[in-house]
């Protein structure tokens, strides 16, 4: 006999539109597409704010005096130095191994090598989330160093967190308007409300468990495909596609053949994703051959699908433009969750924090639709 799922529990698959906490951090308004930072929208916020700036305001719960912005820059530029014990960590790091997986391993070994781990208090959170935004990039920029047996870069002293990124992968101090780009990209993935990885981050961090094994739980779930991986199969979509000229054939081919068209469509926004808007602007501007290429293939792929999908609510996405955006500062293909995640690090820290001052374990409970009443078959009876 099969029990049938009670009445008395209502059940939402993937949790969609279940409550899980109150936050003060991040705000989406999915049918007018507006995302707003503490109050501040997203546009505001690219257009005069810092990933620096926007890490201290999402940690803290405002925007920063100059004197604490100094303070939270000087912090950030001391703990992303790599010591030669995390030096000698990445170099023993498979040189095939996921970089994902080589930021997630980072993190645990940061926790193992940190006394301060344990400590609970908000502050001492802050403090330790404070180290871990400024240790991702470094971690990143010097595996892929080592993966194409290259020496690693040390961290230069004066550049800001993206430029200081760019600077460690390729080695020289990048053009002013590449890292202000990737800046920009920064900001703009730094929160979101309550995606699967900030809800895993959460999660793990109710039980009460220390900071780094929280955000090493939200790098696992960034991980996967359907979180953070779309950027990448947007960029080998269009070079698929090839040409401006090809757009229209091979995309109502695809619709016709229910194809995903990564890029498109959100789980929240049933309109155009405000991050988006803005990342797309930059693209127009990127230089070179195959960036044009590229870019204008993507603005006709966009034509055809407004035309076709508005207005069933399918509009462009933050992955859409963010993948050769990346690719035109010569960042790796695999590499570009690895950069949602030296972003999204800030929102993660700021979600435990905000949490944890009325923290209660998250414990949902599950219907059970299996037998009820079978007997227990001794081994050698069964068959």
């Amino acid at each position: 006999m099969i029990q049938e799922p009670s009445k008395e529990f209502q059940y939402s698959r993937g949790l969609e539109g279940v409550i899980s906490s109150i936050s003060a951090i991040s705000r989406i308004d999915g049918e007018e597409g507006i995302l707003i930072y503490r109050g501040i929208s997203i546009e505001s916020m690219a257009d005069n704010s810092t990933f620096e700036e926007t890490s201290y305001f999402l940690l803290f719960g405002k925007l920063p005096t100059k004197s604490e912005l100094d303070d939270i820059d000087s912090k950030l530029k001391k703990n992303r130095v790599l010591s030669n014990e995390e030096i000698n960590w990445i170099k023993n790091f498979p040189k095939d191994a996921h970089p994902m997986d080589a930021l997630k391993t980072s993190v645990s070994l940061m926790g193992m090598s940190d006394p301060s781990g344990w400590q609970e208090p908000s502050e001492a959170n802050r403090e330790i989330g404070i180290k871990i935004i400024a240790k991702l990039p470094s971690f990143a920029a010097a595996f892929d160093r080592v993966r194409n047996s290259k020496e690693i870069i040390p961290s230069h002293k004066d550049l800001p967190l993206a430029a200081n990124f760019l600077y460690m992968l390729h080695g020289e101090v990048p053009e002013e308007n590449n890292a202000r780009v990737l800046d920009v990209a920064l900001i703009l993935h730094a929160d979101h409300g309550m995606n699967a990885s900030t809800f895993a981050t959460m999660v793990t961090s109710s039980t009460l468990s220390d900071l780094y094994s929280s955000i090493i739980t939200g790098i696992g779930t960034l991980k996967g495909p359907l979180h953070g991986g779309a950027n990448e199969r947007v960029v080998a979509m269009l070079k698929e596609i090839g040409s401006p000229d090809n757009v229209e054939e091979f995309m109502m081919k695809a619709l016709e053949e229910r194809r995903k068209i990564m890029g498109f469509g959100h789980r929240v926004y049933k309109a155009y994703d405000p991050r988006a808007r803005i990342l797309k602007e930059y693209a127009k501007k990127l230089k070179g051959k195959e960036e044009s290429v590229l870019v204008q293939t993507a603005l006709k792929v966009e034509e055809v699908m407004l035309r076709e999908l508005s207005k069933k609510g399918i509009y462009p996405n933050v992955d859409f433009y963010s993948g050769f955006v990346y690719k035109h500062l010569g960042i790796p293909t695999d590499f570009f969750t690895p950069i949602f995640a030296m972003s999204r690090v800030s929102g993660w820290v700021g979600h435990v924090v905000e949490y944890r001052e009325a923290n209660r374990i998250f414990r949902p409970r599950a219907i059970y639709n299996g037998p009820i009443d079978l007997e227990y078959t001794p081994i050698e009876k069964r068959k």
